[in-house]
């Protein structure tokens, strides 16, 4: 008994066809048996795409399908299988742990030196960890197997460099509303796998809206149509045909379902279009994006932490206000929650998009850091230390310090750097907003530091 004893060869397209499983969510029925009926993906599967070309000559390498949810990822690994000569192996990430896949490399050596290729499909590649993707590293690299990946992840963070090396990522895009449209109409057409016998008449306003409902996945698309067409069999005349509007969609979906994953790349796409709407200073993509985390279920108090950075490292001191504004949103969702506190972080939002822009503040401070950790701890000059024994005044601490207050131009001109380091300049104002003020501020400053030290013969 090996891995291999229970899976069945490979269906070719006629039996593949033929064996079609009336209780199957429709999504099944209707999955792509061959690149003909695949829709979307062009630059992939196309007549002169790179997949359609390596399936022809029977030389399919190692792939890491990396795409959004309902992009295709599991119906071309499917393909490929029905139109090679290789031996298909599914094997998913989820369930299966290092024993396994061991026992499944060793078995598929054993079947290249009989003459026998295996393609192993790996579903959620992105789950194994490093140890279990190493297993498969000497196997594609003698090649004794084609593993073909699937992943919603980022490859670049998921899966080990030399592993990524070996094989060639296929960047799968979400399906355009037009394509989701064109499978919608397939389904509805078809009379062995899709809803062909159904007598569903289904409004091209109401397609329309299904494909934006499922934003660019082929499975959430099939499974809203599935949705729709039970809720209107319910209670319809036998042989009475049903006609489906937008309406009946909207009161059957509810909700639009985003795209969203709080820990993966997902996070971080919405959160970086946040940022940068803000930066460009554009209010209404700010406030989508911040709509869009919300609706997707993005914790509001991450978002008001997010703000609050912004405010110190975009906004700094252009605008002063806009700490506090970000600070008393913050406050408000706390007190308020949603979805009322959600208006205090919109109006955040707009407050930032619409302030002047400088990260004067930001710069300086990590400028600040740097020279602290790359140099060595300089002694506090001895005119600004403390002095509160008589042996620290004998020593120095503190010889030859002005009181700013008793002058009259309110500086004493005193060195407060470091010696190794006076005449730094880590701060430097933008001249945006209220930053142009504290720039002249900076300057006249400087001048009468300058002016009290010459006075005092620095």
């Amino acid at each position: 008994m090996t891995l291999f004893d229970d899976q069945p060869a490979p269906p070719s397209a006629a039996s593949s066809e033929a064996a079609v499983d009336a209780g199957a969510p429709l999504a099944e029925r209707m999955r792509p048996r061959s690149l003909a009926e695949v829709v979307g993906q062009g630059e992939v599967v196309g007549a002169d795409g790179f997949l359609a070309r390596a399936i022809a000559a029977d030389r399919v390498p190692s792939l890491v399908f990396w795409g959004p949810p309902g992009s295709g990822k599991t119906t071309l690994a499917r393909i490929i299988a029905h139109a090679t000569r290789a031996r298909f192996v599914p094997f998913s990430a989820v369930t299966s742990g290092i024993k396994e896949v061991k026992e499944l490399m060793a078995e598929a050596g054993r079947l290249r030196r009989a003459g026998q290729r295996t393609v192993v499909f790996v579903d959620e590649i992105h789950r194994f960890n490093k140890a279990q993707q190493d297993a498969f590293l000497p196997y594609v690299e003698n090649g004794d197997v084609v593993l073909v990946g699937a992943t919603t992840e980022n490859p670049s963070f998921e899966i080990n460099a030399a592993l990524l090396s070996r094989s060639r990522v296929v960047v799968l895009e979400p399906l355009s509303p037009p394509d989701l449209v064109t499978l919608l109409r397939r389904a509805l057409e078809d009379p062995e796998r899709g809803l062909g016998k159904s007598r569903l008449e289904v409004a091209d306003d109401a397609l329309e809206h299904l494909a934006q409902l499922a934003s660019g996945d082929a499975r959430r698309a099939y499974n809203l149509l599935e949705l729709v067409a039970a809720d209107a069999a319910e209670g319809a005349e036998e042989g009475v045909a049903v006609r489906v509007d937008a309406e009946r969609v909207r009161r059957v979906a509810q909700r639009k379902v985003l795209l969203y994953d709080k820990s993966g790349e997902e996070h971080f796409n919405l959160i970086s279009a946040l940022h940068k709407s803000l930066r460009e200073s554009d209010p209404d993509a700010a406030l989508y994006w911040l709509a869009r985390q919300l609706a997707a279920g993005e914790d509001p108090r991450y978002l008001a932490r997010r703000l609050v950075r912004f405010a110190s490292e975009d906004v700094g001191l252009a605008d002063p206000g806009a700490l506090p504004q970000t600070l008393a949103a913050w406050d408000a969702y706390h007190r308020l929650g949603s979805p009322e506190g959600e208006l205090a972080l919109a109006q955040a939002v707009l407050y930032l998009a619409l302030a002047p822009k400088s990260n004067a503040a930001y710069v300086a401070y990590k400028q600040a850091r740097r020279t602290v950790e790359e140099r060595p701890a300089e002694p506090v000059p001895k005119v600004i230390r403390n002095a509160p024994t008589r042996l620290m005044k004998d020593t120095g601490y503190g010889a030859g310090y002005v009181y700013a207050h008793d002058t009259e131009e309110g500086v004493g001109g005193l060195d407060c750097l470091p010696e190794a380091l006076q005449g730094t300049h880590f701060y430097e104002p933008k001249g945006r907003g209220f930053e142009a003020e504290l720039g002249k501020r900076l300057q006249h400053f400087r001048q009468l530091r300058r002016q009290a030290k010459e006075r005092r013969g620095g």
